[in-house]
């Protein structure tokens, strides 16, 4: 009977003993240097989404990355200001609904005409195939969209002022994609949040 229990005792401790990692490579270091790459995550792609990349997979993903940072800043600050009672002048449609008789978030979707939405999709789609891309061949990096007419002063900077400046948008961006997202998640909660007001 005590072996019994000795070898139970035995068992049950073997269950909360370190075990053995094994040490694995990854093609993730191979990006550890890239901007947006930050402390104290370091590298961080829980998916595995760069697993066995190469560097073409990752400037697709950081284009998507950057392209989708720059429209959530946009439907973030558009949430912001539109909830603040700030709204284009005139009417959205011959019928002569005005702007601001449009409701906010995304109540605001089944408001708009039909033929308003088949606009803005439209709209969209125009900016994303013929004009917010690289159509000169020459970008510095993903997402680049200068194509030699909008530099801004971006020549100007130097190498170090660049990528400070790449790491602060990549950071916005992230920031405002979450930012949206929890927007759109406490609309649906329903409640008060401070500077937004009333959801």
């Amino acid at each position: 009977m005590k072996l019994i229990i000795a070898a139970t005792l035995a068992a049950s401790a073997a269950a909360f003993a370190p075990s053995q990692v094994a040490q694995t490579s990854t093609s993730l270091a191979a990006f550890e240097g890239e901007v947006g790459v930050q402390a104290p995550l370091g590298l961080f792609d829980p998916l595995g989404l760069l697993d066995d990349a190469d560097q073409e997979r990752f400037d697709r993903l950081r284009y998507v990355e950057v392209k989708h940072g720059r429209i959530a800043q946009l439907a973030f600050l558009g949430n912001i200001i539109t909830r603040a009672g700030v709204h284009l002048p005139g009417t959205i449609d011959k019928a002569g609904d005005t702007f601001d008789s449009i409701p906010d978030g995304w109540a605001a979707i089944n408001a708009i005409p039909d033929a308003g939405v088949a606009q803005l999709i439209l709209f969209v789609g125009f900016l994303e195939l013929g004009v917010m891309k690289d159509v000169t061949g020459e970008a510095e990096f993903p997402g680049d969209f200068r194509n030699e007419s909008l530099d801004y002063g971006w020549d100007t900077f130097d190498e170090e002022t660049k990528l400070v400046k790449r790491g602060v948008e990549l950071n916005n961006g992230r920031a405002a994609m979450l930012g949206i997202l929890g927007l759109m998640v406490h609309e649906q909660l329903g409640g008060e949040l401070p500077i937004v007001g009333q959801m």
